[in-house]
């Protein structure tokens, strides 16, 4: 999708890149075509085959070396699926979680064992991951937690409840925050793997309802008495979770920019195509003045968006993606596309307001943009620590 006229930077430019974005977009055309993902959302989540299919055909560990049993490519495939999924309208399913949230603590701070009895399977679809971050009490502030994992013989009981997770329905693979030692604070923070296949006090909530994003399952998770390995503590050591969690975030922040400008991009080619169709008081919305202001300005933000975006791209290959940059760009490119998917859907008129109609979907998407991740007062706060 060109819809910005923007060209690509030279790293997302490259021959093989390029091949694989085609790929992709053919993939999703033939296994997640909008009629399907009309069914996601009639159901409120993906089908489990979809996992295991774009496991089959390489779409998972996309980011992880093939030594240790991923795709081995890099942050610029993760980004071209992005990119794709929101394009094409099919990024209800949660891959990229699994792929550029998930299998990264793996990647980044698993012990050898922990990375030959994990990444395979992740990469293969046998285990679907997701992350549990958010407890009732405890939202953007991870120090709050009160999940605990308790040393127990030679391993775990973990205790607690999690909320509003993603791919928290299907996942079999959860990376759990919790706390091994309480009075420690964030230092007490570790990390631990639940793998959910049969594990005795493990429980599923409400697949919860909302306002958008509704064809992926999100979830509240219960951890009764749930005995775990010893040697699921992701790096083999107790108190590392707060630290792992702090690196990864800018990823994971980055990720919802890339997402945000995706499905912004989709609008707009909608929303053009709208208003050169539809007809009033005899001639062409986009004839109106006022609607080509409006595009005018659209064009021009989603553009800025997308040109800070792909520097901070660039910067994460390179290693040097901050968190203050990675807040800057989660916070300001999620508040433009509510900002400009909401000018967009005005100028539907009433047929913006309608579910089967592209530009309402949008909508209710772009709303949790600026709330997961961090909210953005959060990413504020984190920026203005910098000053």
């Amino acid at each position: 999708m060109n819809i910005l006229n923007s060209p690509d930077p030279d790293f997302m430019r490259e021959e093989e890149i390029v091949l694989f974005s085609d790929s992709v977009g053919k993939w999703i055309d033939e296994h997640a075509p909008p009629e399907k993902v009309q069914s996601w959302i009639a159901n409120s989540s993906v089908p489990r085959e979809l996992w295991s299919q774009a496991g089959a055909d390489g779409l998972l560990g996309l980011s992880m070396p093939e030594e240790d049993g991923g795709m081995g490519g890099d942050y610029r495939h993760e980004v071209v699926l992005m990119r794709q999924l929101g394009w094409k309208g099919a990024d209800h399913f949660g891959i990229s979680l699994h792929n550029a949230i998930v299998a990264p603590y793996i990647w980044h701070y698993g012990t050898p064992e922990q990375k030959a009895r994990w990444l395979p399977r992740l990469q293969s679809g046998e285990l679907v991951g997701a992350i549990a971050m958010t407890e009732p009490g405890a939202g953007s502030d991870l120090q709050g937690v009160k999940t605990t994992a308790v040393k127990s013989g030679n391993g775990y009981v973990v205790n607690g409840s999690k909320t509003f997770i993603t791919n928290g329905q299907l996942a079999n693979f959860i990376i759990v925050v919790a706390k091994t030692d309480p009075a420690e604070g964030a230092k007490g923070t570790s990390l631990i793997v639940v793998e959910t296949d049969g594990a005795e006090g493990f429980e599923r909530g409400r697949n919860l309802h909302k306002i958008g994003m509704e064809g992926n399952d999100t979830s509240e998770l219960f951890f009764n008495d749930v005995k775990v390995p010893g040697d699921n503590i992701i790096g083999g050591a107790e108190g590392q979770g707060f630290v792992q969690l702090m690196q990864q975030l800018p990823q994971e922040r980055l990720n919802i920019a890339v997402q945000g400008v995706a499905a912004a991009e989709r609008g707009l080619e909608a929303t053009i195509a709208y208003v050169k169709e539809r007809k009033a008081f005899g001639k062409r919305v986009i004839d109106f003045q006022n609607t080509q202001f409006k595009l005018a300005e659209v064009k021009t933000k989603l553009t800025v968006a997308k040109v800070f975006v792909d520097h901070c791209i660039g910067l994460h290959l390179k290693g040097q993606l901050d968190a203050a940059t990675a807040s800057m760009a989660k916070y300001w490119v999620t508040d433009i596309q509510g900002e400009t998917i909401d000018e967009m859907l005005q100028l539907h008129g009433g047929y913006g307001y309608m579910n089967e109609y592209a530009i309402a979907q949008l909508y209710k998407d772009a709303r949790v943009q600026r709330i997961y991740g961090g909210t953005n007062e959060i990413m504020k706060l984190l920026i203005a620590r910098t000053l």
